[in-house]
């Protein structure tokens, strides 16, 4: 009962999230000439050179996205995911027809409107969901590198290249102002992501106790092409124990959420890493 509980309290956030990010992109951000970043600001472009309708912009570019990352990171995170944007795309067109004007300055109000975007983006990413193809992009590109290279490597250096060029392209087809006002929504709401959400860019460290580690392993390798570190451990009651430590990214944490409730009896710990040293 309290795990059907908090299933359906994670989709009570994802619909509020999206609504505000919704309500932020339509009602702050666009009628002060400023636009959202990733996927959604490259539909917002898009939508402003061609005359396509936001909301479709915004599903057609988004789709291709979450088709890579459904299966690469899982059943509950691509339901997640569609349902955060199906809610992001109606309260677009809802808030559409809401006759609201933030009367201020632009940098007050795409200010005020980026720390709203955040918010709304943070409570998402907060349960295991997401709106932004790039994210996805950067995970899919993330474990590519992982694979061929051996090493763990951050989101955000990916995700800065991303955004770099949606606001190249919004400076030379669009207008400078619109640009740099971008730039600092993007700068604020990742501030505020990264403050709610513990640096969802960065590597998460996963430490298992169990007695039974090797069904654990074997769905880390099948599931997330991931190995773990074991060793040896002893508790004061539980006596020998094995300890796992595995490596992975933010959105790969809920599919490794899955793994550890489906084998009962462990206990574990999810720790932010900055960086990993060879």
């Amino acid at each position: 009962m309290e795990k059907k509980f908090e299933e359906l309290f994670s989709y009570l956030i994802i619909i509020v999230g999206a609504l505000l990010a919704s309500f932020s992109v339509i009602c702050i951000l666009i009628p002060n000439d400023a636009i959202d970043y990733g996927t959604a600001g490259i539909a917002i472009i898009v939508s402003k050179l061609t005359g396509i309708n936001l909301s479709l912009s915004v599903i057609l570019i988004f789709l291709p996205f979450w088709l890579m990352g459904a299966k690469l990171l899982g059943k509950t995170f691509a339901f997640k995911s569609l349902l955060g944007s199906a809610v992001y795309t109606v309260g677009l067109e809802i808030f559409e027809k809401v006759p609201f004007e933030l009367n201020t300055e632009h940098f007050l109000a795409v200010a005020f409107g980026g720390a709203l975007l955040g918010l709304g983006l943070a409570l998402i990413l907060r349960v295991g969901g997401c709106i932004d193809g790039s994210e996805i992009l950067a995970n899919i590109i993330v474990d590519y590198l992982a694979e061929k290279t051996g090493k763990n490597h951050s989101l955000t250096y990916i995700l800065l290249a991303f955004n770099a060029g949606v606001y190249t392209v919004a400076f030379i087809l669009i207008n400078r102002n619109a640009a740099l006002l971008s730039l600092l929504v993007y700068v604020v709401a990742t501030s505020v992501i990264n403050n709610v959400t513990d640096h969802f860019d960065a590597i998460k460290q996963v430490t298992i106790i169990t007695k039974n580690p090797d069904n654990i392993i074997k769905e880390i390798k099948e599931e997330l092409n991931k190995t773990c570190t074991l060793m040896n451990s002893y508790g004061m009651i539980a006596g020998e124990n094995k300890t796992l430590i595995c490596y992975v990214s933010y959105f790969e944490l809920q599919k490794m959420k899955e793994i550890i409730a489906r084998n009962k009896g462990s206990f574990s710990t999810v720790t932010t890493v900055d960086e990993i040293l060879r």
